[in-house]
């Protein structure tokens, strides 16, 4: 198992824990949006953020959709996971080039600067449950713990990190979410949070070679950690040609007549995986 997600719980279950690597994913990812390493690390943060979030979900139909709509050169990021560990993603300008911040990082809330985090639940029912919060700080683990904090109000700690290789390749990837169950004991709640501001940056422990299961023993070993599941993730685009095709025909027809009168081919590519899809005239024609 290369990209895999593990949930566990802790401190006689007051606690539930996430955690992921998905080094695998974000280079698909890479390689398939050819991102620049600030966008590398902001749509992997942001995969890896969905990888975790996505298994949250209950349901075998279940959707969940991340979007991030912002002032900065990024312009915007869409990640959509189900919950059986299939994530896609994309960045709506994949090739911001930024100087490093000042802690000598890459620039990731440079990037995105401000904005707006949508979360999208998508769970069967009539509508689809949608919260909002503004970005505090871009870096998107802080926003996803602002986000959980004022839309679910589930305090949380969120922690992400994407280290780039010289060739620009993905050398690490991954993150945690550490949560509190209502009416956790108030001594649980301090030991937690002076225990999340000693741990090392997830960049720092994925960079020792740390798995998601010792992340977690990392954050959660003196609270009774107990590890209850893990889950293969890993970039998966459903587009095909069928999918294109029902797009193209919700089309106009004096739209799709202006694209027949120019009597050539045209390629449609998919937003999330990047692949193209040909559609002849004929082809075209079939759908008025």
């Amino acid at each position: 198992m290369s990209d895999y997600i593990v949930r566990a719980t802790a401190a006689d279950a007051n606690i539930r824990a996430f955690a992921v690597t998905s080094r695998e994913m974000v280079e698909t990812a890479r390689e398939d949006h050819m991102t620049t390493p600030v966008m590398t690390a902001a749509l992997g943060r942001l995969l890896s953020a969905g990888a975790m979030m996505g298994a949250m979900m209950k349901g075998d139909k279940d959707i969940i959709t991340l979007q991030i709509q912002c002032s900065g050169p990024a312009k915007g990021l869409t990640v959509t996971a189900d919950s059986h560990g299939n994530v896609k993603g994309f960045a709506m300008n994949p090739q911001v080039e930024l100087p490093l911040n000042a802690a000598g990082k890459l620039d990731v809330g440079g990037a995105l600067d401000l904005g707006i985090l949508t979360v999208i639940k998508d769970m069967g029912l009539k509508e689809p449950y949608s919260g909002q919060c503004e970005l505090k700080t871009g870096e998107i683990a802080e926003d996803l713990t602002y986000y959980f904090a004022t839309s679910e109000q589930i305090p949380s700690a969120v922690g992400l990190g994407v280290l780039v290789d010289k060739d620009q390749s993905v050398k690490q990837a991954g993150g945690f979410i550490i949560q509190l169950m209502p009416f956790t004991p108030e001594d649980v709640v301090d030991r937690l949070e002076k225990k999340i501001t000693e741990i090392d940056s997830v960049t720092q422990m994925l960079d020792r070679g740390l798995t998601p299961e010792q992340i977690l023993e990392e954050i959660l070993g003196d609270f009774g950690l107990e590890i209850t599941d893990t889950t293969e993730t890993r970039f998966h685009c459903d587009c095909s040609k069928e999918r294109v095709s029902r797009a193209l025909s919700t089309l106009s027809k004096k739209d799709l007549d202006s694209i027949i009168a120019d009597g050539e081919s045209i390629e449609v590519k998919c937003q999330f995986c990047n692949k193209a899809y040909e559609f002849t005239v004929d082809e075209l024609k079939e759908m008025r």
